[in-house]
């Protein structure tokens, strides 16, 4: 059964092209390199793959105690067919109210592609507590060894999914490391709310799903000040944008600050489409995003 949680990329690869200046004008400012732009959505990317998974795989627990049917260990629809899922307790042992549950989904050590072509390498450990009368559940989950398209990521994640006028908001508590391949360090710390705004009615409908995202969160680069994240209108999702295969995301702006300097990130109108506007010290540049 198709998740009604799913978020899939949010703030994708950003890839500055300029649209009357050069490249070297456009990170001419310290304070809003493309460089670090890219990096930062990296992380992004990683985050809400995660997410998706983590959230997927809880879900099916909750979906399975509630149908009364057994939990296997397959029973995810986006999890890459290449990684493997085991639980404490054992699968096909009945759950008891209050009791804590430890899934642990592998994705081996050679590279386990997902179907949006993001490949993963390591573990993620997810724990929660077994309440399926409550209205509010806490999900954490943290890394072993993991990799997200060779960008190692350590630390841990929490969030608190709650039921409000029969649907489900989810506030995302961030605070964790990037190590790129170059050797590069970032730190975030922050949190993301998201609430489906339309099609949770039709559970087994994917496509129809729309989710409304805000936040903000703080960003620490190596060899330069920490730079504010903060999402100042709300992101829209629209799930249907993957049957054209474009980003997800189609509109809202992210503000980000620095060193009393600003810059936006504007997703457009609504329209599935791969480009976004990305404004810096009065110029506007085209950004590319996808994978």
């Amino acid at each position: 059964m198709k998740t009604k949680f799913l978020m899939m990329s949010a703030v994708l690869a950003l890839m500055v092209t300029a649209c009357s200046k050069d490249d070297s004008k456009s990170s001419s400012a310290s304070d809003f390199s493309a460089d670090e732009a890219k990096m930062n959505s990296k992380m992004d990317i990683a985050n809400d793959d995660v997410s998706d998974l983590v959230e997927e795989q809880f879900d099916a627990t909750q979906n399975s105690a509630a149908n009364r049917s057994a939990e296997s260990s397959s029973s995810t629809s986006n999890l890459p067919s290449c990684a493997t899922v085991t639980r404490v307790p054992d699968f096909g042992t009945q759950l008891e109210p209050g009791q804590e549950v430890i899934k642990t989904i592998d994705f081996g050590t050679t590279g386990c592609p997902m179907n949006n072509g993001n490949v993963l390498k390591g573990k993620i450990i997810i724990t929660f507590t077994y309440q399926p009368g409550a209205t509010s559940h806490t999900i954490n989950y943290q890394f072993d060894n993991f990799y997200h398209n060779n960008v190692k990521f350590t630390g841990n994640k929490t969030f608190t999914r709650t039921m409000t006028s029969g649907h489900p908001v989810v506030v995302m508590n961030m605070d964790m490391n990037a190590t790129f391949p170059d050797g590069r360090v970032i730190h975030r710390v922050g949190t993301r709310t998201r609430e489906i705004t339309a099609g949770y009615d039709t559970p087994n409908i994917l496509a129809d799903n729309e989710y409304q995202v805000t936040g903000n969160w703080t960003t620490s680069f190596p060899s330069a000040s920490d730079k504010t994240s903060t999402i100042t209108t709300p992101l829209k999702i629209k799930m249907s944008c993957i049957q054209q295969n474009k980003p997800l995301i189609v509109q809202g702006v992210i503000t980000f600050q620095r060193n009393n300097r600003t810059a936006t990130l504007d997703y457009g109108d609504g329209t599935c489409d791969n480009t976004a506007t990305y404004t810096v010290n009065g110029n506007t540049y085209t950004i590319i995003i996808g994978n």
